[in-house]
């Protein structure tokens, strides 16, 4: 998984979450890597890290999505889209040269 896809998880999911391990296990990662994302994202302005102040866990942030953090998260969203969008098309092109080639059909019915 690349950064941006992790880091485009960890955006979706701070808005949901509030503890590292709940984001770590939504998402697939280990905390560590959800700790060094959320530090990153914390030093770009893209997500506040405020700490409960009623929390008998002192441990507990509350993650935010600044302004930018919103804009960052549409950015990664479409590009996450558009890349889907291409192997999309590549699958189907790879398909129809499979039909084409009368491939498809054979391994089709061996199944």
């Amino acid at each position: 998984m690349e950064y941006n896809e992790i880091d485009l998880l960890v955006l979706r999911s701070v808005d949901k979450v509030t503890t590292q391990k709940t984001i770590a296990d939504e998402i697939g990662c280990s905390i560590g890597k959800v700790n060094f994302v959320l530090h990153a994202l914390i030093e770009k302005g893209l997500i506040k890290a405020e700490k409960f102040a009623n929390n008998q866990n002192k441990k507990q942030y509350k993650y935010l999505l600044t302004k930018d953090g919103i804009k960052e998260k549409i950015a990664l969203t479409e590009r996450f889209i558009e890349k889907k969008k291409k192997e999309y098309d590549m699958l189907q092109a790879d398909l129809k040269r499979y039909e084409a080639n009368g491939e498809y059909v054979a391994a089709k019915g061996s199944v």
